[in-house]
């Protein structure tokens, strides 16, 4: 017979475990709960005759226990302690990016964690008959750990860059309001991060491309359409017609509706539309290999 005695004081894992207990898959298994001196006692008697099914059924509980129930506590105290320079939403916004980076990649990360968790208790509870949980999530879980603020430095990143565009995205705004337009409108045509503009007429309007004149581009890079932002930023239309060639809103676009708000109108059905999905499929035609 093998037995084990998990020590906690923390009611809802407390509760996690015994539900847990409750439907594990094995026979041979009783259990109860005992409150000793310190610590509530959770005591384990296995009488079968693979201790391994066991302590492995034993480990899955309390790694999934740690990951379900824990972890957004063990990420505010990473949070707090690498990241005090945040204040509270801000920390609460890394936190959602944290959240949206594991749903991204979840089954990949999911698998990194729980390993690690995994494998820190078997290899405890393999030598020992009694763990203290709160103690062994301090001072045994350090690779669940890292990997937890890595995740976490990823979204203080992600966080970052985002703050700076929003913020970029505003000054853009203001320069705008405050400056007077310098025609009606143009026609912004673009497809696949290549972007064209016309005047009035219809004429192509030839994008400056000196890099002595992209005074109002930030360190922020918008692929290869910086340039066509900065002539827009120049010309200050009253109203931009986009034109979708390929109906794609990418963030050069994003940025564009950001930027201009009100003065923008997307257009996907349009003579100039035609034209250029038409001159788009007939490049495609000749070459193949550039679709």
């Amino acid at each position: 017979m093998k037995s084990l005695c998990i020590k906690t004081n923390n009611e809802n894992s407390i509760n996690y475990l015994l539900n847990e207990l409750e439907h594990l898959d094995l026979e041979n298994v009783c259990f109860s709960l005992r409150n000793f001196k310190h610590y509530e006692n959770i005591i384990i008697h296995y009488k079968g005759f693979d201790d391994d099914i066991f302590l492995n059924q034993i480990c899955n509980i309390l790694s999934l226990l740690i990951i379900d129930e824990l972890e957004e506590s063990l990420l505010n105290k990473i949070l707090f302690r690498n990241y005090f320079y945040f204040d509270l939403n801000e920390r609460k916004q890394i936190l959602d990016l944290y959240f949206d980076i594991n749903t991204f990649d979840f089954t990949n990360i999911f698998e990194k964690k729980f390993n690690s968790i995994f494998d820190s208790f078997y290899e405890f509870l393999v030598e020992n008959k009694s763990i203290v949980l709160e103690g062994f999530i301090n001072f045994r879980i350090s690779n669940y750990i890292e990997i937890l603020d890595n995740i976490l430095s990823d979204a203080v990143n992600q966080y970052i860059i985002e703050k700076e565009y929003l913020e970029f995205i505003s000054l853009l705004k203001l320069y705008i309001n405050s400056q007077n337009s310098n025609c009606d409108f143009v026609h912004l045509v673009y497809s696949k991060d290549e972007s064209i503009l016309l005047d009035e007429n219809k004429e192509i309007i030839f994008v400056e491309n000196d890099i002595l004149n992209r005074k109002y581009l930030s360190d922020i890079s918008f692929s290869s359409n910086d340039y066509t932002l900065n002539s827009l930023l120049t010309l200050l239309p009253k109203k931009i017609y986009i034109h979708l060639i390929d109906n794609t809103i990418d963030d050069f676009i994003n940025t564009i509706l950001s930027v201009f708000e009100n003065r923008t109108h997307i257009c996907q059905n349009c003579n100039i539309c035609n034209l250029y999905k038409h001159t788009l499929k007939s490049k495609a035609s000749k070459n193949p290999n550039t679709i």
